[in-house]
């Protein structure tokens, strides 16, 4: 009931910044909370960010707190992730995902996109 596509993923020099945004189709997006997740060839898909529904909690992996920041606009649909401060360690596919609670676990989420690829050169 709920497609996500993701966008904004590229080559970025280590330091820099990058947006990342997922676009989300379906009648019940509000009701999901919304999570980043990326995957690193040869390495399983780890938790990045997530956000609730009404955009009152937000939760970051150790590894990126401070540097990358969740987002949401339930009337438009949409999700984003501020990436700041990229370090080559963030190289990965980045994916967005709906969870109907509030969850860091990969295997709570119900919907996923296709996934976008950051590549964080040194």
């Amino acid at each position: 009931q709920v497609q996500l596509v993701e966008s904004g993923g590229g080559l970025v020099q280590a330091g820099g910044s990058l947006r990342l945004s997922c676009a989300a189709s379906g009648r019940t997006f509000s009701s999901y909370a919304m999570g980043w997740f990326r995957q690193a060839p040869g390495k399983e898909r780890e938790f990045v960010a997530v956000i609730s529904w009404n955009s009152g909690r937000t939760y970051y992996a150790d590894s990126v707190k401070g540097r990358f920041t969740i987002s949401r606009d339930n009337a438009k649909n949409t999700v984003t992730l501020q990436m700041n401060s990229v370090r080559p360690r963030d190289t990965a596919v980045y994916y967005c995902a709906a969870d109907r609670g509030f969850s860091v676990e990969l295997r709570d989420y119900d919907y996923w996109g296709q996934g976008t690829q950051v590549t964080v050169s040194s």
